[in-house]
C-alpha cells in the first residue's frame, strides 16, 4: 500500500470563477480524496487591476508524491481549465494552484502574507499556528480581516466538500 500525502492547496479564479472554482475541486478528485473545502472568498485582485478573484483551500489525500504533485496534478487541472501561461504573473486566470502545505509543513512561505490564503486555511484548521506570525491561524484570519477587504461567497462551493 502506497503512503498518502495531506496536501493542501489554494485555488483561486477571476475568469468565471463561480464555474472555475467547482470544476477545478471536481478534477482534483481524479487524483486522491478530498477531505475538507472551504467556502470561496471574494478580493480585490493583487499587482493588477482586474476582475475580482474567488479562493478557496482544499485539503487532499493523495499518493503522489509531493515533488511530482505540481507536475502530475496542478499543470494537468490548470491545463483542463485553459489556464494561460504569460509574461504577466498577475494576469487574469481561468484557474491558479498553490500548494500551500503538505503533511503540515508549509510551503511557499510568501503564500502566507496573504488574507486569501490565511482566510480560507483558518476555516479549516483553525488551531494550526502561523508559520510567520506563530499564532493561531483563527486568530491571524480574525485580525487580518479587518485590515483588507475579503468577503465570504458560501453559495459558490456549498457542495463541494
Amino acid at each position: 500500500m502506497s503512503d498518502l500525502y495531506r496536501i493542501f492547496l489554494n485555488i483561486g479564479s477571476n475568469i468565471q470563477p463561480e464555474r472555475n472554482l467547482p470544476q477545478a475541486i471536481d478534477l482534483l478528485r481524479r487524483y486522491g480524496q478530498v477531505q475538507a473545502v472551504s467556502s470561496a472568498w471574494e478580493s480585490h485582485a493583487i499587482g493588477m487591476n482586474g476582475p475580482n478573484f474567488l479562493n478557496a483551500c482544499v485539503l487532499l489525500e493523495t499518493s503522489i508524491l509531493p515533488d511530482k504533485f505540481k507536475e502530475q496534478v496542478i499543470v494537468p487541472v490548470e491545463t483542463d481549465l485553459r489556464r494561460v501561461r504569460n509574461e504577466n504573473k498577475n494576469a487574469p486566470r481561468t484557474i491558479d494552484i498553490d500548494i500551500v502545505m503538505t503533511d503540515g509543513t508549509p510551503a511557499n512561505l510568501h503564500l502566507w502574507d496573504h488574507a486569501f490564503v490565511i482566510v480560507p486555511m483558518a476555516e479549516l484548521i483553525p488551531e494550526f499556528v502561523h508559520p510567520v506570525t506563530r499564532e493561531k491561524l483563527s486568530r491571524t484570519a480574525k485580525s487580518i480581516r479587518s485590515q483588507v477587504w475579503i468577503i465570504e461567497r458560501p453559495e459558490i462551493l456549498k457542495y463541494s466538500s
